[in-house]
């Protein structure tokens, strides 16, 4: 008589804490920590840990030599991949679309109200107890250019919808038309980026976008011109937006910065005209109860020997 071992998942939540989820796994809690809930060998669905470094989350890849599915809690793969190619052939990477989209959103849209108001210009001054008036420009009959134009991409023309922007422009790996209109691709950039008030990085890292916003980018923008970044700080080569940044041509608020985290003394911490947050995109309130739900489906499928959803690479 043979028995057949019940198939560990990992999950960086604890099992009890879910709803939903299907009977059937050894479910093991596991956020990073140095000690394994288990034996790596015997995991079939790994949920990585959220805002753990690539080197924690890659380390236990190695042995895991049954696993089927690896979750990510993130939209971006880019720490995952490295460990990639220790994974045995057929194993499905899943990002998190649909957990991320309403909190960078709308961590996207603060960066440009603040920016564009002059929020940490008042955030100082009211620190040195100063009334710092002024007229400021507003958001209001600008054009915006999204770069990434992908369901967060999207999420953030939702949430520009109400501002009366002049236009909203949109950029993705493939052209494609929406219900608000075309979505053009990189080479559309030499045109698109000129007419930009407003420039939002959305995009995943990749061969094809590191280092995409350099000086030739930086450039095209028009004096006085907003990025934002809430993609990833690779996508922008940090010393060519120094020195943009530096000759007061342009402004730039950035939730990712490459290095990241940024060190005690880079010279951006400094530089002139930009706001700084550290890359809290998606970690609010909203993070939890949807990353829940995106695990419970995901395992009621797997459960069901039915295909997982957000399915962005197959190795092998």
């Amino acid at each position: 008589m043979t028995s057949t071992k019940t198939p560990d998942v990992w999950l960086p939540i604890p099992a009890d804490e879910i709803e939903g989820l299907p009977e059937g796994f050894a479910y093991r809690f596991w956020d990073g920590g140095p000690d394994y809930p288990a034996d790596p060998a015997d995991c079939a669905f790994y949920a990585v840990p959220y805002m753990k470094s690539s080197e924690v989350v890659v380390r236990p890849l190695a042995g895991m030599a049954r696993v089927q599915v690896v979750q990510t809690l993130t939209a971006g793969i880019d720490h995952v991949e490295p460990g990639l190619g220790l994974l045995p052939d057929g194993v499905r990477l899943c990002n998190a679309k649909g957990v991320h989209e309403a909190s960078t959103a709308e961590l996207a849209l603060a960066l440009i109200l603040a920016s564009l108001r002059g929020f940490p210009g008042f955030v100082h001054g009211q620190d040195k107890e100063e009334w710092r008036s002024g007229f400021y420009p507003a958001l209001a009959d600008k054009s915006v250019l999204i770069v990434g134009y992908g369901s967060i991409g999207a999420a953030i023309e939702d949430r520009l919808a109400p501002f009366e922007c002049a236009r909203v422009a949109r950029i993705a790996r493939s052209a494609r038309t929406t219900a608000r209109g075309p979505v053009h691709t990189l080479d559309d950039l030499p045109a698109l980026l000129p007419e930009a008030d407003v420039v939002v990085l959305s995009t995943p890292l990749n061969p094809s976008t590191q280092g995409l916003v350099g000086a030739e980018f930086l450039a095209a923008m028009p004096d006085g011109a907003l990025l934002v970044n809430v993609a990833r700080g690779g996508v922008v080569d940090t010393e060519s937006l120094l020195l943009a940044l530096e000759s007061g041509r342009l402004r730039a608020a950035l939730d990712v910065t490459d290095p990241e985290p940024l060190p005690a003394g880079h010279p951006l911490w400094h530089a002139p005209n930009v706001l700084i947050t550290p890359h809290v995109g998606g970690s609010t309130s909203a993070f939890l109860p949807r990353a829940k739900r995106l695990v419970a489906g995901q395992l009621s499928r797997f459960a069901a020997g039915e295909p997982v959803r957000n399915v962005v690479r197959t190795t092998g």
